[in-house]
């Protein structure tokens, strides 16, 4: 399985994502929180013990690429990743992630945030260091 660098390293902002997919209900779905500004569910692949995604209905590729316009939204998405935290129970602290770019792993290419739940702070059975062209981050 490739990972999740390699994966960005290949990836490009063009077309039909598997998030779009989802939101359009073409793929089969779980949603833990639905409104009219986002949907949040498990990762299919999770890397955590508990690892869900919060994605905007907007259609906005990266970070980098938001709008004055989408402050209320970027707000919103914080706020559900916050309320679905609490109701999964996760109390003692979460990761919340966005990756943004190649260089930042983001190998799908519609904004969305990450939140993984830590088991006395290894995200993952095992610790992995993910190298980058620049530094190796924990992932």
């Amino acid at each position: 399985m490739a990972t999740e660098v390699g994966k960005a390293q290949k990836a490009g902002p063009v077309g039909d994502t598997i998030f779009g997919q989802i939101l359009r209900k073409e793929i089969p779905c779980e949603f833990i929180h639905e409104d009219d500004k986002c949907v949040a569910f498990h990762d299919i692949s999770p890397q955590a013990p508990t690892h869900f995604l919060v994605i905007p209905r907007k259609p906005i590729t990266m970070l980098s690429d938001v709008e004055d316009v989408d402050e209320d939204l970027l707000g919103h998405l914080m706020l559900v990743g916050s309320r679905v935290a609490k109701k999964l129970g996760l109390d003692n602290g979460y990761r919340v992630v966005i990756n943004n770019g190649k260089d930042g792993a983001q190998s799908s290419f519609l904004l969305y945030s990450r939140m993984l739940y830590a088991i006395n702070g290894l995200m993952m059975t095992e610790n992995k260091i993910l190298q980058t062209k620049r530094s190796p981050i924990f992932y």
